[in-house]
């Protein structure tokens, strides 16, 4: 209501179109510059007149609404400053989901790229069949997640599928170290958890590679093998993928993942498949033999990405292979507007390279294709390695901030039922982890430090469900709450208008996180308006004031906790109601 006040009364005095004027519009740093401000660039280079001439001129024009008490020209830009009692009772009852659904509506009916599409697939994490999930997979998996809940809050319908890469190279080094130094164990025998035990064999392998390259060699015969279907390959790669698989699913399920589908490569046939996408490419003049090499291969050079092999001369297949009939089979059982790839940023020539290909094969789906990549996570002591071992497990990982959160737990209630302290704790773990690693650019590449996300004080998930905890016990203390008497007049000083500003602008937050695929935003809101009520709290009187002020002061403490809820469950994390 407040920014359609403001693009009325410019509208009625240029010749911009509401769209343009809404997107000039900006939100400015502090309260002192007003609630909005807009730039007369555009307007001075139209009039050929300095930008603060027009802002001047500009102003004089302007007739206020009721809902704008005041505009001034600052420099460049006219600031506009609402009435704060009726800004406070507006943002106070407005509700988040159908203002999304009008925004979504007036910006689908703009001719803009930026769109919120009606469908959307999601892929990912992807794993490899030869090692548990690690710390990169966790963050592939919390960043998925996020993106399917906001383009889902924007009114999308999502779908999140999965793809367990159990057949290549990669598989078969797993397979052949077991061969040779399994000695017939199984994960029962051993007691290890299945993942973790299909994951030794690897660095096994990788280990006694240094001493004897010609295991590699064994390894490429045994994946021509098992391109050639023969039953003791085919067998071993089934019971040691399914060791893999399991162990995957145990550790999905603490991360709430669940998928519509999975897809096989060995069991869907995406390696098969994908050589006919080859060959397709092949009679069409697009793809070529390498003499030298006899590699079939595309040349890209002249679209910057390069040569990329597709299919090995030996006649086996490589990741793109599968990846080349993957979209196909997803386009035609999904039908979705956008389908999106979530992966490691190394992949990102890959993507390039793939959906490029996709643009000269003519593939209707090729439009609609994303690739998501985030940056690479790395200990205080350096990259992980999984042919080295050194990787974190994410089930070790979650295990050890579970067992940190306990005992933060203990010391603030060390009379806590068992049963709540075990409920407690994992949610407060799983809050330090996947804020941690959602709340920076997923392009940036991150040092994870268990300590510091755990922390309840800082820019932590922790942090975050400590202040909805703080406010629930304020309205545990506090009268019964009475929305429909809320005197607005009584929450007009700079911090609680502040609270009310940042709150006003939560929907666009949302948008532009979708948009930009960019969950980081929505941590920044959770941050910011967690610090303001806490330095509101700090500073005010809430439960013991006068019944009036009182009751007002309890309405924004609720709907500060009603925001900082809706911006954990985007990012899935669950808010707790004590700490």
């Amino acid at each position: 209501m407040f920014r359609n006040k403001v693009i009325n009364a410019i509208e009625a005095h240029t010749n911009l179109d509401r769209t343009k004027i809404d997107s000039l519009i900006e939100i400015p740093p502090t309260l002192d510059l007003g609630n909005f401000a807009f730039p007369c660039f555009i307007l001075a280079k139209e009039l050929k007149k300095a930008p603060n001439q027009v802002a001047i001129e500009l102003i004089t024009k302007i007739k206020l609404p009721k809902e704008i008490v005041e505009i001034k020209a600052n420099g460049p830009y006219i600031n506009f400053y609402v009435n704060k009692e009726m800004f406070a009772e507006y943002v106070n009852k407005k509700t988040p989901e159908i203002e999304m659904a009008e925004k979504v509506i007036n910006l689908n009916n703009d001719d803009s790229s930026n769109q919120i599409p009606k469908t959307v697939l999601l892929e990912f994490p992807s794993p490899n069949s030869n090692k548990p999930l690690h710390l990169g997979h966790v963050r592939n998996m919390v960043y998925g997640q996020s993106i399917k809940n906001l383009y889902a809050f924007c009114g999308a319908e999502t779908t999140n599928v999965n793809l367990f890469n159990n057949r290549g190279i990669h598989v078969c080094k797993s397979m052949l170290g077991y061969t040779k130094w399994g000695n017939l164990q199984t994960p029962e025998s051993t007691k290890k958890k299945s993942d973790k035990f299909v994951a030794e064999f690897y660095v096994l392998f990788e280990k006694h590679i240094k001493e004897n390259p010609e295991l590699e060699k064994e390894a490429q015969e045994m994946l021509q093998k098992w391109e050639h279907e023969d039953s003791n390959i085919l067998a071993l790669g089934k019971k040691m993928n399914k060791w893999a698989e399991d162990g995957h699913k145990k550790t999905y399920k603490k991360f709430e993942l669940d998928f519509e589908k999975t897809y096989y490569e060995q069991e869907d046939g995406l390696y098969k498949h994908g050589k006919e996408v080859v060959q397709e490419g092949l009679s069409k003049g697009l793809f070529y033999k390498d003499e030298e090499s006899s590699n079939v291969m595309v040349d890209l050079e002249k679209y910057g990405l390069g040569k990329k092999v597709l299919l090995r001369a030996d006649g086996t297949s490589i990741y793109i292979t599968q990846d080349m009939f993957l979209a196909e089979i997803k386009d035609r059982q999904y039908k979705t507007e956008k389908s999106i790839i979530i992966t490691a940023i190394e992949q990102n020539n890959h993507f390039k390279q793939l959906f490029k290909i996709f643009e000269l094969l003519n593939k209707p789906y090729a439009k609609g294709m994303v690739h998501l990549s985030y940056g690479m996570v790395n200990l205080p002591e350096g990259r992980m390695k999984s042919r080295e071992g050194t990787v974190v497990d994410a089930d070790d990982l979650i295990d050890e901030l579970q067992e940190m959160a306990k005992a933060e737990i203990l010391v603030r209630n060390p009379d806590i039922d068992m049963k709540e302290l075990e409920d407690r704790s994992f949610k407060i773990a799983m809050s330090a982890l996947r804020f941690f690693l959602l709340k920076v650019d997923p392009k940036l590449d991150i040092v994870y430090d268990p300590k510091q996300s755990l922390s309840f004080e800082g820019e932590t998930g922790p942090y975050i469900q400590y202040t909805i905890a703080r406010i629930n016990s304020i309205l545990e203390k506090a009268p019964e709450l009475d929305f429909e008497n809320v005197d607005y007049s009584l929450l007009t000083d700079n911090l609680e208008q502040q609270m009310f500003n940042l709150i006003n602008q939560f929907n666009d937050i949302i948008l532009e996180a979708t948009l930009r695929h960019k969950p980081s935003a929505i941590c920044r809101f959770a941050l910011d308006l967690a610090q303001l009520f806490n330095e509101f709290y700090h500073q005010k009187q809430i439960v013991k004031e006068e019944s009036k002020i009182r009751n007002a002061r309890l309405v924004l403490a609720w709907k500060v906790k009603d925001m900082l809820i809706l911006a954990l469950e985007l990012l899935h994390i669950h808010p707790l109601e004590r700490m």
